[in-house]
């Protein structure tokens, strides 16, 4: 499958098969994350992986009840790690570090799909709850949710503008 097919045919997965990600698809996945591109080369990125069914539950709930997370056999929990932009000042940690967590999250969901995996990127949630649960440390923001399993559903693509409306051409 070419990338833009990849791509194209992606889909956020709700519902998820009780099946265990096998540890050498988890590598290629943790692969993708940590090879995609990131202000200055700073790397400003740390993932919670999470199995503990405990803890997705509490998880889910900080998400604002989503509890589909929970059907998930793992869980990952991106966060930015704002010390290591700090050189980057306030442009740095309000900017750069979500672009930085954008790059991972996205790579992660086309390596996702590659494998056959189903995902769903998710962003609200409740920021202090989520640090509160993994007990982060104060320099990391829990900034991305992203429950990863096979999928048991099979979304139909949701309808896209045409290209006029994204596009402005200076000649």
């Amino acid at each position: 499958m070419s990338v833009l097919d990849v791509i194209k045919t992606r889909r956020s997965i709700r519902r998820f098969k009780k099946k265990p990600v096998p540890d050498e698809v988890l590598y290629r996945l943790k692969e993708a994350l940590i090879w995609a591109p990131s202000a200055g080369n700073l790397q400003d990125r740390h993932f919670y992986l999470v199995y503990n069914e405990d803890l997705k539950k509490e998880i889910a709930k900080a998400a604002l009840d989503q509890m589909f997370i929970t059907e998930a056999p793992v869980v990952l929990i991106g966060c930015s790690d704002l010390s290591t932009v700090a050189p980057y000042r306030e442009r740095g940690m309000a900017l750069y570090t979500h672009h930085d967590m954008g790059a991972s999250i996205q790579n992660l969901l086309l390596a996702a799909k590659e494998e056959g995996l189903g995902t769903c990127w998710i962003g609200a949630f409740d920021n202090r709850k989520v640090a509160e649960l993994l007990s982060l440390p104060e320099d990391l923001i829990a900034t991305a949710i992203v429950p990863i399993g096979y999928p048991a559903e099979s979304p139909s693509p949701t309808p896209r503008y045409g290209m006029e409306r994204f596009f402005t051409v200076l000649e």
